[in-house]
């Protein structure tokens, strides 16, 4: 009896110790060490890339959605932008770059990639619109088309758009007609510009940028299609007298993700860089709006006199580029026409 109760009582003594062995160990549910906590998921960390200098507003507003993205997505995504072409890249390649996966996320002038996507070359059409403010409905009605064919056919996702100053008309003299452009001697920078150039009866001239103020002082040329930032940075009033603002195209700017990165984040994620992608839209229009007002003023103080352009003349130059509009339509993708018409339908032109 003696021997029992000694096995029954050692029995206890290494149960015991054997439950205590095992808390110590964290099983069972407790234990004097607490458990580790999960591990946090390691940042995706995506490159932007912009062909544009740092200062230049876009690489601006690029920077800035970067610094907004980390905050927005409680530090998932941390954004490194390369500005200036740092990364090689020189612009029409872009489309294809970030759907392959070359750079995760890019800067791309809307009509630069339009080599590979026709329907994007739409920003560039001469005298579609007549207003920035036209620009912005042109933007958002041809947004959804943009989004589907970004996503469907190049692997990307549109974080947001955002404008460039449009270009207007600088001249030697007073331009108030169609009749007064008959026979300007014009530095154009793409085919459209010279189309509308040859429309009017002027002479286009595609000079590089770096020609342009030499071949102005020499009477080579006597006007120049460009925007307002352009201007400034030529010091145009030293050798120009006169702006139209005759908006001839508002280019714009995409901004793109690479599909498949986008689609590894979470959907909370996902969701806070779309809401981001909005704000930052609309903070670049206004942005922009004020930056051409701005140029503007500064180009006036040196000298050049701002010619405000009639209705009657905007519908004139709008009426005398119709066919290069039509033209670049019949080779359009179909969904072209469906924004112009729905442009033309909401600001109320044929």
């Amino acid at each position: 009896m003696k021997s029992y109760k000694g096995s029954k009582v050692i029995a206890l003594v290494i149960a015991a110790a054997l439950v205590l062995t095992l808390l110590a160990a964290g099983c069972g549910g407790g234990g004097s060490k607490p458990a580790e906590p999960a591990k946090t998921a390691a940042p995706v960390k995506w490159v932007a890339n912009s062909v544009w200098p740092p200062a230049n507003h876009h690489s601006v507003g690029l920077t800035e959605f970067a610094k907004r993205a980390k905050e927005a997505t409680k530090g998932k995504v941390e954004i490194t932008v390369q500005t200036g072409g740092a990364l090689g890249y020189k612009g029409p390649e872009l489309l294809k770059a970030v759907r392959d996966g070359l750079v995760p996320m890019s800067d791309m002038l809307t009509s630069g990639v339009a080599g590979d996507e026709p329907l994007f070359d739409i920003v560039t059409l001469p005298f579609l619109i007549q207003s920035f403010e036209e620009g912005k409905i042109l933007s958002d009605i041809a947004r959804p088309h943009f989004d589907k064919v970004a996503e469907q056919k190049w692997g990307q996702k549109i974080l947001y758009i955002a404008p460039w100053p449009a270009a207007g008309l600088w001249t030697k003299k007073e331009v108030k007609t169609l009749a007064d452009m008959k026979g300007l001697k014009t530095r154009t920078y793409d085919k459209n510009g010279a189309l509308v150039m040859q429309a009017v009866g002027g002479t286009p001239y595609p000079l590089p940028f770096s020609e342009v103020y030499s071949s102005l002082a020499t009477n080579l040329i006597d006007s120049v299609l460009t925007s307002t930032p352009t201007a400034v940075d030529a010091k145009f009033w030293e050798v120009l007298k006169f702006y139209a603002p005759i908006n001839i195209t508002m280019a714009t700017d995409l901004v793109t993700v690479n599909l498949k990165e986008f689609n590894k984040l979470d959907k909370d994620t996902q969701a806070a860089l779309i809401k981001l992608g909005k704000d930052m839209e609309t903070e670049m229009w206004k942005k922009v709006a004020q930056l051409d007002k701005d140029q503007e003023a500064i180009s006036n103080k040196g000298g050049i006199k701002t010619i405000a352009p009639s209705k009657e003349y905007l519908n004139e130059l709008s009426a005398i580029t119709k066919g290069i509009r039509e033209d670049w339509l019949k080779k359009a993708p179909p969904e072209a026409k469906v924004i112009v018409d729905e442009f033309n339908k909401k600001v109320g032109r044929k």
